[in-house]
């Protein structure tokens, strides 16, 4: 089974064409869904906690796994959200692959100045819905971010890393702080010299390699850590 996990803002239809990409879903039960505060779940009341967010995605692990190897895809904060379920429920998640996550607490931007104002009642009112939303959930990562600094050596899953050096919404680095905190995880870092923070649309290819190399894995995983990185 694959979970795909959109940014913010953002709804399922973020990874809608993975849905009929037969390389996927030959393989695999493919699921693409809303994040709390986005389409069609609880559109506009915003989760800023990740630990609710991943609680809230539980329930499609528990019901879609069937004895098969579960791996979960994010993109931007869904990065986060996914990292934050391998934690929480070990036991449900095979595999993660990170798509430009927003992970590492330093590199978030000091936005408070413009989206504090903005996530008050007083203000939040000028925004479209699903920005008001981003919003309060991007003015919250960084705390949530930092709570979880503890926990990443809890991952012991393979995961794949995703990253564009030409990304201006998170950058680069991210992927060095996967490779940092990741210590009892196979990680595989894929960094592109050209790429930038759009990748489910506009190279959707990595993703789908990403996946089908989690899904072909047949030897269990060990609590040893190695690290491949490729740079295209």
């Amino acid at each position: 089974m694959v979970l795909l996990v959109h940014g913010s803002p953002g709804s399922l239809s973020a990874f809608i064409d993975f849905l009929a990409d037969s390389a996927l879903t030959n393989r695999a039960l493919v699921i693409t869904t809303d994040r709390p505060g986005f389409g069609h779940s609880n559109f506009g009341i915003a989760e800023p906690s990740l630990e609710n967010q991943a609680a809230t995605l539980k329930p499609i692990l528990e019901k879609f796994k069937n004895n098969r190897p579960v791996i979960l895809v994010g993109h931007s904060l869904g990065g986060p959200v996914i990292a934050r379920m391998a934690i929480d429920y070990p036991d449900l998640v095979d595999g993660l692959v990170l798509v430009a996550g927003s992970i590492d607490p330093d590199l978030e931007p000091n936005e408070t100045w413009f989206r504090a104002p903005l996530a008050t009642p007083f203000l939040s009112w000028v925004l479209p819905r699903s920005f008001r939303t981003s919003n309060e959930e991007i003015y919250q990562l960084k705390p949530q971010l930092e709570n979880m600094l503890p926990h990443w050596k809890e991952i012991k899953c393979p995961v794949v890393v995703i990253q564009g050096e030409k990304d201006s919404l998170v950058p680069a680095g991210n992927a060095d702080f996967a490779k940092k905190m990741l210590v009892n995880a196979q990680v595989e870092i894929v960094m592109k010299k050209d790429m930038d923070h759009f990748v489910p649309w506009n190279n959707p290819e990595l993703i789908r390699q990403a996946i089908l190399q989690l899904l072909n894995r047949s030897i269990p995983f060990t609590d040893s850590t190695s690290f491949r990185r490729r740079n295209d």
